[in-house]
């Protein structure tokens, strides 16, 4: 791979468009595979799979296609008076042999996003699928060689703690793009760090929900569940929690109540419309929360099928671990506050989430929301979906991760931003050279 990429086959426009119209192909052709994988994995539907994996990933790779040529144009900057009459651009090179590895929540789109910016930016890719999505890595397999040789794009699959170890530690990428949980990615940060290796990082955390006295309850309350509850709560831009105000705290649980109904019926485990847990592991996390709070709807499980019921529960103890850890599961915390510095004090004890969510029809309330708690990104009167517009940053600060992609910001993410500065050769005064003494005063001028 070091040496096809050395040899300059992956630079031009050509052949970076090229490769994208394959891996365009190649997930069209396997489309119903796809489908068939990720309910086999996730139990999600056709209709699922389309809005949040297959035509999310195709519409960042028509965007790609459609700026491609734009993306990779020099960039003109201004040049200041000390290098009068110097020309300035940024270049946007190529990394190199770069590595991504995926999650298994959205296997497909969380794979092969960052892989159209490492594409569209030059690049040779090494990808690490997860294991725990069997069925579509088989498929995201079948597609990769099926469209690229090994040499440009290399799928490397296997157990995790034992394959990316051994890549890292025997091969010096020149860039790491990881996404999963935040224990993980301090170890792939670690490995990375030993050799120098940039890297991207998107992880996850409590993104907390807030639903002011003046917001519009129905509408909150369809749009939390929806997103909540997509993919049995396996999604990290979720709602990890809500805090509402204590004067419409019965009216929003009222209407979460209809919404879950309404969504997943009154058996949520027979409905086209909801998934399953991925695996016992998780099953089991996740139910140990429904201990740690009083249920006010939903509840039921089924380890069999690693079902678990859409469930809104009050917690008992805010010291609890359904309040410390990411719950990545259909259980959403509801907790009433009175005062916004109550609110802040709960959300401060999981500082930097992935995501912030507040609904309120007061703009001054909400730019004092967002002011007052930092996050990778946020939505205002929504939740979770500004993560489909590919013309905003994706990605977390602090520990919720570094980094962003989607669209023009994944090209950026997998590009090096070369300075470049022309100078001619006709104009070069004195003034540039030694002897210096009684210039000071001129440079003072020209530098400030």
């Amino acid at each position: 791979m070091r040496q096809f990429y050395l040899s300059g086959a992956t630079r031009s426009y050509a052949f970076r468009k090229q490769q994208l119209l394959a891996l365009k192909r190649s997930i069209t052709d396997h489309e119903t595979e796809i489908y068939e994988a990720l309910y086999s994995d996730l139990r999600k539907s056709r209709e699922e799979c389309w809005v949040t994996e297959n035509g999310f990933l195709l519409a960042e790779l028509n965007d790609a296609l459609r700026h491609l040529r734009r993306w990779m144009q020099p960039e003109a900057v201004p040049t200041n008076l000390l290098n009068f009459p110097s020309g300035s651009r940024v270049l946007y090179e190529p990394l190199g042999v770069t590595l991504i590895i995926g999650p298994w929540n959205y296997p497909l789109q969380l794979l092969f996003t960052p892989l159209v910016g490492a594409i569209a930016a030059g690049n040779c890719v090494v990808l690490k699928p997860s294991e725990f999505a069997p069925a579509t890595s088989a498929v995201m397999q079948k597609i990769i060689e099926a469209s690229f040789s090994k040499e440009y794009i290399l799928y490397v699959p296997g157990d995790g703690a034992t394959v990316i170890p051994d890549m890292m530690k025997n091969f010096s990428f020149d860039h790491v793009f990881y996404t999963g949980s935040t224990s993980v990615g301090k170890i792939i940060y670690q490995m990375a760090a030993e050799k120098l290796v940039p890297v991207t990082l998107e992880l996850g955390g409590k993104s907390p929900c807030v639903v002011e006295s003046d917001g519009n309850i129905p509408v909150a309350a369809k749009r939390i569940a929806m997103t909540k509850f997509s993919n049995a709560g396996q999604m990290c831009v979720a709602p990890d929690y809500v805090l509402v105000h204590r004067s419409v705290k019965e009216k929003l649980v009222a209407e979460l109540k209809k919404r879950i109904v309404q969504y997943f019926g009154e058996k949520p485990e027979e409905s086209y419309n909801y998934g399953k847990l991925i695996n016992e592991k998780q099953f089991d996390r996740v139910s140990r929360y429904l201990q740690q709070g009083n249920i006010i709807h939903g509840g039921r499980t089924n380890r069999q099928t690693l079902f678990i019921e859409p469930t809104l529960l009050e917690p008992t103890d805010l010291s609890a671990a359904v309040m410390k850890e990411e719950i990545f599961g259909p259980v959403l915390p509801v907790i009433g506050f009175e005062t916004m510095e109550e609110a802040l004090h709960i959300i401060a004890e999981n500082p930097d989430p992935l995501s912030f969510y507040v609904f309120s029809s007061d703009p001054d309330k909400e730019t004092r929301w967002l002011n007052a708690v930092p996050s990778g990104g946020a939505c205002i009167n929504n939740a979770s979906w500004h993560l489909t517009n590919y013309n905003l940053p994706f990605g977390g600060r602090g520990s919720s991760g570094m980094g962003a992609y989607h669209g023009k910001y994944s090209f950026d993410t997998f590009s090096h931003k070369r300075a470049v500065m022309k100078t001619p050769a006709w104009f070069d005064p004195a003034l540039k050279y030694p002897p210096f003494k009684g210039k000071l005063g001129i440079f003072k001028k020209i530098i400030r």
